[in-house]
């Protein structure tokens, strides 16, 4: 492990038994095709669990909604990079050399994209109890800082309780288009409801921000409607 491993791993409170899975934790798409893809799948359902478990236990009054609100903030690309800065994580980042000159080692989806796949790592390379350690330490100044009460809800989740409320069934997101290069593609997203006769389309860098953009679409179309 060289010496610019250790130095992230110290940021971590972490040392990897294995250099190499590291190494490809840190390696993205557009410099092999060995890269942290599937990690990066994993560590994202493990971030959602760690958080939503810590919260659960700190927050034992606070409603399923607010709850899932807060997640929601946790684990969104933005909290995750900045995170990912406070340990200097883009300075470790293997690109290539289209997306090192355009500034890739200090994109929000890419640093959000890398730890997330350094902790799917984690958990290969030891225990959910390691990487739920170095999860908390992470977030330790964030929990600190939280307010429950002043989280905003994302229109998705508007959405949601607003059909909720009313009885009706939940909407359905489907991805109708994905246009430009991979390092910079664009979502076109359809969400359907029973309370409109057509279809509402959002459009947004991922997938998530194109479903955010149908629902809030959706809600001001329900409301001219009514």
């Amino acid at each position: 492990m060289n010496d610019k491993h250790l130095s992230l791993c110290s940021e971590l409170s972490y040392i990897f038994k294995d250099a190499e899975l590291l190494d490809l934790a840190l390696t993205h798409r557009s410099k092999s095709t060995k890269n942290y893809e599937r990690l990066e799948f994993l560590g994202d359902s493990i971030v959602g669990f760690v958080i939503a478990s810590e919260l659960f236990l700190r927050y034992p009054d606070l409603s399923e909604g607010k709850l899932t609100r807060l997640r929601a903030t946790l684990v969104r690309k933005e909290t995750l990079a900045k995170l990912s800065r406070t340990i200097e994580l883009g300075q470790h980042i293997k690109l290539g050399s289209g997306e090192l000159k355009s500034g890739g080692f200090d994109r929000d989806s890419i640093l959000a994209d890398c730890l997330e796949s350094i902790l799917g790592a984690i958990f290969i390379d030891s225990t959910i109890e390691d990487v739920t350690n170095v999860i908390k330490k992470l977030y330790k100044t964030t929990f600190e800082e939280i307010n429950p009460d002043s989280v905003q809800t994302d229109p998705k989740t508007k959405l949601q309780e607003y059909l909720q409320k009313n009885t009706r069934p939940l909407p359905e997101y489907k991805i109708i288009e994905i246009t430009g290069k991979p390092h910079k593609q664009t979502f076109t997203v359809e969400c359907k409801t029973l309370l409109l006769d057509q279809p509402v389309f959002g459009k947004g860098a991922s997938r998530k921000k194109a479903e955010q953009d149908a629902a809030d679409k959706t809600i001001k179309a329900i409301k001219d409607k009514s």
